[in-house]
């Protein structure tokens, strides 16, 4: 789902000078300083894990459940939304790597006839523009949630409207192209994409905190709680229309193992490993991935990123290039449609992206 909340704000757009170097230990007084004023201005709970070298942290601040005043834990779950898609990339070029598929393959070979209509042409778009947001399919997403929905619905939705330009000559993020790529991982491997992703990716990694929920809104305990803008509890979503672009649940200890193995190189093969991260130059968006910059004072820290926000959460996962040092925060508040058209007079905001650039800062510039 689209992206606009504070965690998540940062990986499209990051500006403002740098912090002076600070040391480990105030590098973790300056995140839980960063916590605390994100639940000040608005936000119920934030979680973060912190990773600099071998220290390593879990900070929560704020509640994960109003009604109860259940303080939020580090070891909270909630729904990751997409940065799923990072899962649904890296198994996609492990298939690669076993010469399974190829990135330049059509999506008409793999999904005969799917996409047709309204000038949308399978033929013409590859497996690659549906995972770096090449192919031009429309997001019917416009602001409300797709809560109960079936991914076939979603995709049906999509593809009555017409591109949004021809194929390879534009980005635009698109949940349905990670909803096309789950069925694409499905027809190749004759098994379900959950149940891939599992044996691939979860229980190799050991990410036990870490699921992918075909539909009903149970979530493991414990749990944050999440909330819209007026905060109303949410939490009931139907993660079903989500699927492969934004299903799965984990916790930020959990994200943060799979993105260190990640772009540490212990997923993929170097051949695939320079296809995850190849970008498309006007969004830095490479295959389920981005790059973003930390101003620092002595110079930009560039980083890797994934991001996900939905029906009550927001989240975004950093990793340094040398996968040294991380950064996971989630906030327990998202509203995609009440965002669209609020009145800040009338509903609370809550605008944490100073306070989440701050601790960005002490994590990447020390």
């Amino acid at each position: 789902m689209r992206v606009i909340c504070a965690a998540a704000a940062l990986t499209t757009s990051i500006a403002g000078g740098g912090v002076a170097r600070a040391s480990e230990p105030a590098a973790r007084g300056t995140v839980r300083a960063a916590l605390q004023q994100a639940v000040a201005v608005g936000n119920p709970g934030v979680v973060a894990y912190v990773r600099q070298g071998r220290q390593r942290w879990g900070l929560a601040t704020g509640v994960a459940d109003l009604a109860t005043g259940r303080r939020a834990t580090p070891g909270d779950h909630w729904r990751i939304f997409s940065n799923t898609k990072s899962f649904v990339a890296t198994t996609l070029l492990q298939l690669v790597a076993e010469h399974r598929l190829s990135l330049d393959d059509s999506v008409e070979k793999w999904l005969p006839g799917v996409v047709r209509g309204n000038g949308n042409d399978g033929r013409r778009i590859t497996v690659r523009q549906l995972l770096n947001n090449t192919s031009g399919i429309y997001d019917p997403d416009n602001g409300t949630d797709r809560g109960g929905q079936a991914p076939r619905e979603v995709i049906t939705a999509a593809l009555a409207h017409p591109p949004l330009f021809p194929p390879g000559q534009g980005w635009s993020y698109s949940n349905p192209n990670y909803l096309l790529a789950g069925m694409v991982l499905e027809a190749v491997t004759h098994h379900r994409a959950d149940q891939e992703i599992r044996r691939r990716i979860i229980e190799p990694l050991g990410l036990t905190e870490t699921s992918f929920p075909l539909r009903g809104s149970a979530m493991p305990k414990p749990y944050l709680h999440g909330y819209d803008l007026s905060y109303r509890d949410v939490t009931g979503f139907d993660p079903s229309g989500e699927w492969t672009a934004g299903a799965m649940v984990s916790t930020v200890a959990d994200l943060a193992r799979f993105d260190a193995a990640l772009f540490g190189g212990r997923l993929l093969p170097a051949a695939q490993q320079r296809e995850l991260l190849t970008l498309v130059p006007v969004k830095r968006y490479g295959l389920g991935v981005q790059q973003i910059t930390i101003p620092c004072d002595d110079g930009n820290v560039e980083v890797w990123s994934t991001d996900g926000g939905g029906p009550g959460f927001s989240s975004v996962s950093m990793t340094s290039a040398d996968t040294s040092r991380q950064l996971v925060l989630v906030a327990n508040v998202f509203d995609l449609e009440i965002d669209k058209r609020h009145d800040p007079d009338q509903l609370p905001v809550p605008d944490a992206e100073a306070a989440f650039f701050q601790a960005a800062t002490a994590v990447f510039c020390s």
